[in-house]
């Protein structure tokens, strides 16, 4: 299942694209006309994140940009932020 968010389930949707030509009337024209509509569809902003999963074992996923954006998932840590090697001797 490609092009579908692993944590929300948020995937493709159809919609249209229609397709205008003419002056708008506020702009002392006679109006826009619709001259085409096509199909099209609107896919999901999809992210490869690795995630850390509740049991610490890490996993890939492809997860939309709201689930990151509103803390749904965990992303693995790589290192810990202003934590440096120590130097002994």
């Amino acid at each position: 299942m490609s092009r579908v968010c692993e944590v929300c389930g948020k995937g493709q949707v159809i919609g249209n694209k229609v397709e205008t030509r003419g002056r708008a009337k506020h702009l002392k024209g006679v109006g826009t006309k619709i001259t085409g509509i096509t199909r099209r569809s609107f896919l999901p902003n999809l992210q490869n994140v690795r995630v850390t999963l509740p049991n610490g074992a890490t996993k890939t996923m492809r997860v939309c940009t709201q689930c990151l954006r509103c803390d749904a998932v965990v992303r693995k840590i790589a290192h810990k932020p202003f934590e440096f090697k120590s130097l002994s001797k």
